[in-house]
């Protein structure tokens, strides 16, 4: 039975009275060779012969967004849908050509009163049903706000694809919404794109309970891969050192563009550094904007030698992009690409394009062979140290503290026979140290860098030990707070609340490994680890 969803995602109390000109709708295609199409109407539509038309045709105005604003919708709704072989595309003809089973048309019309107030309309698992039954996005609704209208235009192809909504349930199972919100703030924040994203940076498709049980888990992927004969993007790069995909400097930078498209899905890429000197590494997610604004991907990067030894790992946990830089000696290495999950987004579905950036700059002979921060938290303080192993004299050392992972200012610049350093930060959110050192050859170099949240241990939720060699998980607490238990998949095994004073959660059933225990209080989250015997 084809039954319609009636989705109010954004409801306004007002209405724009501006006149818009007609825009010209740029000619634009994610996928051209994909046979599956989802088409982006922007320009008006009739809408006749479908199961919308039970009091004759339907006629659609043009969205009146701008051809900037048009460009923008169809490039996050691209990235949204960028891991399968799906064309998004605003070009009609690629429409027409595709199979009759395997096409969606969305309009993005003002026209709104034949239905009723709402963000969008969709009849779930139309896209195969051959008929051309579109599903509308209301414009005008959203005050052409294009992030919104872009996140109503992903959900409501998303139902046509045969996906439900992502619900919420609180710790007892009783639903508090049909509509997951999601969750965090910032370029981190995240939410369902079969939930309500507005408000949110990061929105994914998601493994969660649909709005009919919290125990009926719709697995988004799953769903649409399976129910619409449509599969996954190839992968473009190996995952096995032995076949890594070598990418040469060429005027001593490289350029690399990629898809992660599931999220099992890693890619190496292996490059020569030719001499001795400084590497670095911008690695960006696909984004329309500052802040990685309308990014899918959460990017982790690994560094291995040529021995196929683990260097680093580079992931700040506040941004979605990635940076590396430091001194290299001359040889082989190894860069791994993947998607991770953060204190707001769960591992699941943390898929997108990407592109990396490297530079090398030479340096001559290495004046060190060991620098390495290390960092610690002490009550409200920071506490620094780091060893330093060079031949050369050293004429300053800055320890340097960041927010965001790219922009660094000084701590102290201490003195150069010093190795530590304790102070009380003013950042109030996590902060990101490295050590920057000059020696008497004129030569810098940078540490590795290491973060540190500013948040007292007793104000939050502990762990009594990260070690659960019995069924029972301890946690001491300083008042109410949510919890999650998850796998190192993401997937949820334990949830409940905390009181205040020692809790005792079951942890009977669980099978050895590493689990993540997140906590929540007033719209913040913390997350530690603990290891199953």
């Amino acid at each position: 039975m084809k039954t319609t969803l009636r989705i109010a995602l954004l409801l306004l109390s007002f209405f724009s009275t501006v006149q818009f000109s007609k825009a010209q709708v740029p000619v634009l295609s994610s996928y051209p060779s994909a046979s599956a199409v989802i088409f982006l109407d922007f320009d008006g539509h009739t809408v006749a012969g479908t199961s919308w038309n039970y009091s004759g045709p339907i006629y659609c105005g043009a969205s009146t967004l701008s051809s900037a604003g048009i460009t923008e919708v169809f490039n996050r709704i691209a990235e949204d849908y960028r891991p399968f072989q799906i064309n998004v595309t605003t070009d009609s003809t690629k429409f027409l050509a595709a199979p009759v089973n395997k096409r969606m048309r969305v309009i993005l019309t003002t026209s709104w009163e034949w239905y009723g107030s709402a963000g969008g309309v969709a009849f779930v698992g139309s896209f195969t049903w051959g008929d051309d039954t579109p599903c509308f996005v209301f414009t005008s609704l959203h005050a052409n706000n294009v992030k919104n209208i872009s996140e109503a235009a992903s959900h409501e192809a998303g139902h046509t694809l045969g996906l439900y909504h992502q619900a919420a349930y609180d710790a007892n199972c009783v639903k508090t919404s049909d509509y997951n919100t999601g969750v965090g703030t910032g370029e981190i924040s995240w939410a369902p794109i079969m939930g309500v994203g507005y408000s949110r940076n990061m929105t994914l498709s998601t493994s969660g309970p649909n709005p009919y049980a919290c125990t009926n888990i719709q697995i988004d992927l799953s769903v649409i891969t399976s129910t619409n004969n449509i599969n996954y993007r190839a992968d473009e790069y190996s995952a096995v050192f032995a076949t890594a995909t070598n990418i040469p400097f060429v005027s001593n930078q490289f350029m690399v563009d990629g898809i992660i498209t599931q999220s099992t899905d890693q890619d190496l890429i292996k490059f020569t550094q030719p001499a001795t000197g400084r590497f670095q590494l911008d690695a960006i997610p696909y984004n329309v904007g500052t802040g990685n604004a309308g990014s899918n991907l959460d990017m982790q990067i690994t560094l291995f030698n040529g021995s196929q030894t683990q260097l680093n790992v580079y992931n700040p946990g506040t941004l979605l992009s990635s940076v590396i830089d430091t001194t290299l000696n001359a040889g082989i290495y190894y860069l791994r690409i993947e998607g991770k999950g953060n204190i707001y987004a769960p591992n699941y579905a943390s898929l997108g394009s990407y592109s990396l950036s490297g530079r090398f700059t030479g340096g001559g002979a290495l004046p060190l062979r060991v620098l390495k921060l290390q960092g610690e938290v002490y009550g409200d303080k920071h506490k620094l140290t780091w060893l330093i192993d060079a031949d050369e004299q050293i004429t300053s050392q800055i320890l340097e503290v960041s927010t965001d992972g790219r922009n660094f200012s000084p701590v102290i610049n201490t003195d150069v026979t010093a190795r530590s350093y304790q102070y009380k930060p003013y950042i109030s959110t996590t902060a990101m140290y490295r050590l920057n050192v000059t020696f008497d050859n004129g030569k810098q170099y940078y540490s590795n860098i290491v973060s540190l949240r500013n948040t007292s241990t007793n104000d939050i939720p502990k762990l009594i030990t990260n070690v659960i060699g019995n069924e029972n998980i301890r946690v001491t607490s300083p008042g109410s707070f949510e919890y999650i238990i998850a796998d190192m998949s993401g997937k949820p095994v334990r949830k409940g609340q905390l009181t205040a004073g020692i809790n005792t959660i079951n942890g009977g059933g669980l099978s050895g490994g590493m689990y993540i225990i997140r906590y929540a209080n007033a719209g913040e989250q913390w997350t530690d680890k603990f290891i199953r015997h």
